[in-house]
């Protein structure tokens, strides 16, 4: 069996779930090539890819903590676009497996190759809540990368073919007191003003912005560094971090307080913060107010949250071809999670009630 992977290369959450997925399937004897897209600056290395192919795709911008629509909008190259998908040639792959990835999604449907959607978006695409999701954003969601199957990836599986996070198992988790940071949206002349005023907290820093490691007072700033960034995640007592995904599911799956502040006008992160806060996994801050940063600080450590080894079910339903039956094999995957109290007894009620729940989540307000 021989496979072609989408990466969305935009956010490294795409990255880090491909990453596991890859290294999953090539355990099972699957032949595995990757296509990235829509990654600004330097192509990264990523072991478990090997040599990939990498094309220009879709990419998005933001500026100043929000989503830059003009810049999204003008960098735009439609025509290159439309050439990558026609020169694709899929013959000799069995399936696609995309994780919101336009190039190689657009390549299968006009040539005809099974592909399979494994990714946040397609939670999106399901019955579930959401918030500030427009008919632009759902547009996107489901005309960006189209899929045959479409299996979505969050924190709940509200009913629907729906799987828990795929995240990297931690080593030699600890405590030390320390808060990771990592707010690649937000400049650092917004972050350090901010985390220097908690003189009595250690931060650790990591942003593209920062080339060289360096102490800021109380701050050691840190460039972006997986290795580094995976022990530094598996010692502190906490993250703060945008509403992006992979990290918050990584950060609760090693016991860590979230805290997170979602990218405005992005209704995939506005919608993580609201469903973190209504499940009671994590606090949600709108802004870099001190305020909201002084009370998160103040909470005691989270009780973590047990996952599955997700990629490894994933790809062994792969190999075996039992894979097109996504409800039946997301609700596997789900009766071994374990959520901390309160949480469950919140996704039990939704499960009683779905009607009653969706109306319920509808009406909760984002706040910190």
């Amino acid at each position: 069996m021989r496979i072609l992977y989408g990466v969305q290369g935009t956010g490294n959450g795409h990255i880090t779930r491909a990453r596991l997925l890859c290294s999953a399937l090539k355990k099972q004897g699957i032949e595995v090539d990757v296509l990235m897209s829509g990654r600004v600056g330097k192509q990264p290395e990523v072991a478990e890819f090997g040599e990939y192919q990498s094309v220009k795709g879709i990419s998005f911008y933001h500026r100043h903590g929000k989503v830059d629509k003009w810049a999204t909008f003008r960098h735009l190259a439609l025509v290159r676009f439309a050439h990558d998908v026609t020169s694709l040639d899929l013959s000799q792959y069995d399936l696609l497996i995309n994780d919101f990835e336009p190039v190689s999604a657009w390549a299968a449907k006009l040539q005809g190759l099974p592909s399979l959607s494994i990714s946040h978006q397609a939670a999106f695409l399901h019955d579930i809540p959401t918030k500030e999701m427009g008919v632009w954003s759902k547009l996107l969601v489901r005309y960006f990368s189209p899929c045959k199957h479409n299996l979505g990836v969050h924190w709940c599986d509200f009913q629907q073919a729906i799987i828990p996070p795929l995240v990297e198992r931690l080593e030699n988790i600890s405590n030390n007191g320390s808060i990771l940071v990592y707010l690649p949206f937000e400049t650092l002349d917004q972050v350090l003003p901010l985390l220097r005023r908690f003189t009595g907290y250690q931060f650790v820093c990591f942003h593209p912005a920062i080339t060289q490691p360096s102490q800021d007072q109380n701050v050691q700033l840190r460039p972006i560094d997986r290795k580094g960034f995976l022990s530094a995640l598996s010692q502190c007592a906490g993250v703060f971090c945008n509403a992006g995904f992979e990290l918050p599911s990584e950060a609760m799956a090693a016991g860590k307080k979230v805290l997170v502040k979602p990218l405005l006008g992005q209704f995939e992160q506005v919608t993580n913060a609201y469903t973190l806060h209504s499940l009671g996994l994590a606090q949600v801050a709108e802004s870099l107010e001190p305020y909201l940063l002084d009370s998160w600080l103040q909470l005691e450590q989270s009780e973590a949250v047990k996952y599955p080894d997700v990629a490894a079910e994933l790809a062994l339903c792969i190999q075996s071809g039992e894979w097109q039956d996504l409800l039946v094999m997301a609700k596997a995957m789900w009766q071994q999670v374990s959520y901390p109290a309160a949480s469950q007894l919140l996704m039990a009620n939704i499960d009683a009630d779905k009607s009653t729940s969706r109306n319920s989540w509808t009406r909760i307000k984002v706040s910190g």
